[in-house]
């Protein structure tokens, strides 16, 4: 078993991978929660057909549970699925004594995270990710569900108590889910070193074939990127800004295709396309992207938008991102592999950009 440790003001937490983790979880929470008073499960309703019940049961030979099964994907992140998700906790006894514990992908621990810091102002939760992709969100704390005009809009900064990777999930997972995951390793990989990256492209060729040592190193090494970033700046108020690369055009092309019709890693891959472009004329990058794009292609990434998705419903995506000034969209751009900027960038060029994407 490997071990990252996260610091962040507000909790020190690990963040443990390995095979075979229920009992690790299972020690946890008596050690660290000796009075808890139920486990509330809260898991994606696919990946808990798959894994959930084996897991659950485990579980419920030393505690108390009740499961909420939510919508697979970004479904579950919706105020439908939240005041669901509230009256099952309500109905089934949750208390303040009790633990949240996300079962599934980045969406459930979006969801699971919100749900736990809000119901009754707040009770504790740990998070058990099942999909690569949630290397990223399950750690740093940032929870939230989706809004119609906007992915994320909805949420608060919240950390969990711990994070448990079982790498014996990750089998089960479709080439889709797995590009999507990396997709996130490649952005971890952009904001830290060529060493990284070139490391990815040499070995990184298929999703149908991974090499466990291989998946266990990228999980580690792009978990260690965001923690060093968010131990700096919990609550974003400056650098940790930078973890949305790729994100700005990426939750805007997630949001117009509807939330669900597009994995959320695809949409970020494209998203980087987009940034990397702008870096190379406003920060004078050098890069080559075509190589880039060529690796991606090969892999099975998906890059098209279909036209009736315009650039002028992207763009007002776009306007209404988080880190947005005025309306206007503000982009982390690469002034170099590792060398994140924050850039305000004009509409023209917003459109110059949207047309080299939609000739890939």
């Amino acid at each position: 078993m490997k071990q990252v440790t996260i610091q962040t003001v507000s909790k020190t937490y690990g963040v443990k991978i390995g095979a075979e983790m229920t009992n690790e979880i299972i020690s946890f929470i008596k050690k660290s929660f000796p009075e808890a008073s139920k486990l509330w499960v809260i898991a994606d309703e696919t990946v808990y057909k798959l894994h959930g019940e084996a897991f659950s049961d485990v579980l419920g030979q030393s505690f108390d549970v009740t499961i909420y099964q939510a919508p697979k994907g970004e479904k579950a992140k919706s105020f439908v699925t939240y005041e669901e998700a509230i009256t099952h906790g309500l109905k089934h006894h949750v208390d303040r004594k009790s633990l949240v514990v996300a079962f599934g992908g980045g969406a459930i621990g979006d969801l699971a995270g919100f749900i736990a810091s809000t119901y009754m102002r707040g009770i504790p939760f740990i998070s058990v990710p099942t999909t690569i992709l949630a290397h990223d969100s399950a750690v740093g704390g940032k929870v939230a569900i989706n809004h119609p005009l906007g992915k994320n809009m909805v949420g608060q900064f919240y950390q969990p108590e711990g994070v448990f990777f079982d790498l014996n999930y990750f089998s089960s997972l479709p080439s889709t889910e797995v590009l999507s995951g990396f997709a996130e390793v490649i952005k971890h990989a952009f904001l830290s070193d060529h060493a990284f990256l070139n490391k990815l492209k040499h070995s990184f060729r298929s999703a149908e074939t991974l090499d466990g040592e291989f998946l266990t190193e990228c999980l580690i090494r792009g978990i260690q990127v965001k923690g060093d970033i968010v131990s700096k700046d919990e609550k974003e108020s400056n650098i940790r800004a930078f973890l949305n690369f790729g994100h700005t055009y990426g939750h805007a092309v997630e949001s117009a295709s509807g939330y669900g019709n597009r994995t959320h890693g695809e949409s970020v891959m494209i998203g980087m396309i987009y940034a990397l472009y702008l870096s190379k004329r406003y920060c004078s990058l050098s890069f080559d992207l075509e190589e880039f794009i060529g690796w991606i292609k090969s892999l099975g990434y998906n890059l098209k938008i279909p036209s009736r998705i315009s650039f002028d419903i992207l763009n007002e995506g776009m306007k209404r991102d988080k880190k947005s000034l005025n309306g206007n969209p503000v982009f982390v751009l690469l002034k170099g592999i590792g060398e994140p900027v924050m850039v305000e960038v004009e509409e023209k060029d917003l459109q110059q950009a949207d047309v080299f994407i939609r000739q890939l």
